[in-house]
């Protein structure tokens, strides 16, 4: 199963970052907007519609809304920020279920109420990556996002292995521990680090401390992603969102941390930049 993992990863992390350095501002979007789309189709079936009907129109409704996005920000004097800051309420919304989780099973026994979810989940994941694809130093800026999400991944996965006693949310997802967000937080916290030592070693005291502060606040986001996901598939009672990826599940298995942290790294870092 590791070895599988690993395998499907060292395919879908150079071909992400492919993605990242090669593609321009359109084509990013579009490839973006593909995973998107493909997540919507597997969170049809997340909220407990199982008809291949019924998954399509979620799909096709979802690229509508992206390409309502699109339009909002080309046409419009709508900005991002506006735009991004409302998922930061849904996300804290989220925070609240996961916390009173079984009690806020109430809130979604309903499976159309889990099907809209999808929309404040991953709409703002397209805007986000969008939105940093058009910065300055865009690149860098994407890479350091991808490699604080896949470092506490990767960091969580090993701490949580090695020391995993005390659980996260065990109602949630028993497997989840606080080692593991301990890990994780380290490991990225680490790579932010290198990656700033390489790339921008002029950076002042002030400048470092909030590179570890918006490292540790994402990567903090991020596993509420994660839970907010796990919570989904605990109530529908599947394991994985499906079986497209080799030791990963599905593409909600591998976004579903990057979901919540991309609106809070755009906020966070163009706050700073602002």
């Amino acid at each position: 199963m590791l070895i599988t993992r690993v395998l499907t990863a060292l395919v879908l992390a150079p071909l992400m970052l492919a993605c990242i350095y090669w593609l321009p501002e359109t084509g990013f979007a579009a490839f973006i907007g593909a995973i998107v789309v493909l997540g919507a189709w597997e969170w049809a079936n997340l909220a407990g519609f199982q008809r291949v009907t019924t998954r399509l129109g979620m799909a096709a409704l979802t690229a509508a809304a992206l390409g309502l996005l699109w339009w909002l920000q080309t046409r419009t004097a709508l900005t991002w920020l506006q735009l991004t800051l409302w998922s930061l309420l849904w996300w804290l919304f989220a925070l609240v279920m996961v916390v009173r989780y079984p009690a806020s099973q109430n809130w979604i026994q309903h499976r159309w109420v889990r099907l809209l979810m999808a929309l404040p989940v991953l709409l703002p994941l397209w805007l986000g990556l969008n939105v940093l694809k058009g910065q300055p130093n865009a690149n860098l800026v994407l890479t350091w996002l991808m490699l604080l999400v896949w470092g506490a991944d990767i960091g969580a996965f090993f701490a949580g292995k090695a020391f995993g006693n005390r659980k996260l949310a065990p109602s949630v997802s028993p497997g989840k521990t606080w080692a593991g967000v301990y890990g994780g937080m380290a490991t990225s916290v680490v790579l932010s680090a290198a990656m700033a030592l390489i790339f921008l070693p002029s950076l002042t005291p002030v400048q470092w401390l909030l590179l570890l502060v918006i490292s540790a606040l994402v990567v903090a986001i991020s596993v509420l992603g994660d839970l907010f996901e796990s919570l989904l598939k605990r109530y529908r009672g599947i394991k994985d969102s499906s079986g497209l990826l080799p030791g990963h599940g599905g593409i909600l298995d591998r976004i579903d941390s990057l979901c919540a942290a991309t609106p809070m790294f755009c906020v966070l870092l163009l706050a700073v930049i602002l």
